[in-house]
């Protein structure tokens, strides 16, 4: 039961908040008087800030180093990002869990009683459920955003997006649960689901970033067409003939991690014009530390955090050398 207990720790410390960003999301973005739909996504943020409370406090030398020092728990900009976003939107945000986080010691711990496999079962038994709800909740969400019954400043592809990663949640929760441990990786199915994720928070960032902020656009822009050449690379591959292919993801990513993160530096320094909230540059650049951590089993490139230079020789402020967007 080693596997089960934390592989579900190194799930939820990841996806647990992603979740409860999303609800965060989801309530910014409705008008003042939309309270039924406000309600319930502020019922949402609450339940998952609960659930991922509880995974850190059952976490600590439950977890894998590689997962603690990937930068998808947390990164350097997540508390302070989590302070503005309070201050600016006046939603509830759990600071303390990030402090505890940070605090976490790495070890795949022993269960040496079944208390720990029993509240760890409890944890993902919960999580389902609030993740069936909360996956009917968005695609009502979507379904009247498209028929124009609703607004929200969310943009519809959005809410897909996030309705894509509350699914990708529940499933793995459900495959723990009923086999005890992950399957064999299909490195080609993630690095399809993963690429569609990156190049879509591309294109968000250009549709959020002010339209004075031109070289910002321009290399979003460039971004998620690189992403969707290698969604069309991938889909006509094997998983035989991957490696180059996983190579070359590995190389875009990383460079899309340091323009992510140099982006979240200077929206939480506010040196960039935009409506992106601080919390949710943070968030896109923790779901890029994620992505490169599954690219990385194949053994590519070392663990650990790579360090960031934020200056102006950062991804930020230079121009990239191929401009093709036709994909777009």
């Amino acid at each position: 039961m080693k596997e089960y207990v934390t592989t579900s720790l190194e799930t939820h410390l990841f996806f647990a908040r992603i979740m409860r960003e999303h609800a965060l999301f989801l309530l910014a973005a409705f008008p003042a008087g939309e309270t039924e739909y406000r309600n319930k996504a502020d019922w949402f943020r609450a339940q998952f800030e609960k659930a991922l409370e509880q995974a850190v406090r059952l976490a600590d030398g439950m977890v894998g180093e590689e997962v603690l020092c990937s930068g998808e728990v947390f990164t350097e900009f997540t508390e302070m990002a989590e302070r503005q976003t309070r201050r600016l939107t006046k939603i509830p945000i759990d600071i303390r869990i990030t402090q505890a986080e940070k605090k976490l010691h790495a070890g795949c711990g022993i269960c040496r009683d079944r208390r720990m496999i029993q509240q760890v079962r409890r944890l993902n038994q919960n999580v389902r459920c609030l993740l069936n709800g909360l996956i009917a909740f968005k695609e009502k969400i979507l379904q009247e955003v498209t028929v124009c019954n609703l607004y929200t400043a969310n943009y519809p592809l959005l809410i897909e997006h996030i309705l894509r990663e509350a699914k990708l949640y529940h499933q793995i929760i459900t495959e723990l649960e009923e086999k005890g441990c992950m399957p064999s990786k299909n490195l080609k199915k993630a690095e399809l689901f993963w690429n569609q994720i990156m190049m879509e928070h591309a294109l968000f960032i250009r549709g959020l970033l002010d339209p004075t902020e031109c070289e910002l656009m321009k290399t979003a822009d460039d971004f998620a067409g690189d992403y969707c050449r290698l969604l069309e690379e991938a889909s006509k591959q094997d998983c035989r003939t991957m490696d180059e292919l996983t190579r070359k993801t590995l190389e875009t990513t990383k460079q899309y991690r340091d323009f992510k993160a140099a982006g979240t530096e200077g929206i939480t320094g506010c040196e960039i014009r935009s409506v992106i909230l601080p919390l949710l540059a943070d968030h896109v650049l923790r779901e890029a530390n994620h992505y490169l951590r599954i690219l990385k089993t194949k053994g590519e490139i070392g663990n650990g955090t790579v360090p960031i230079s934020l200056s102006k020789q950062n991804p930020l402020f230079y121009n990239r050398s191929h401009t093709d967007s036709d994909c777009i």
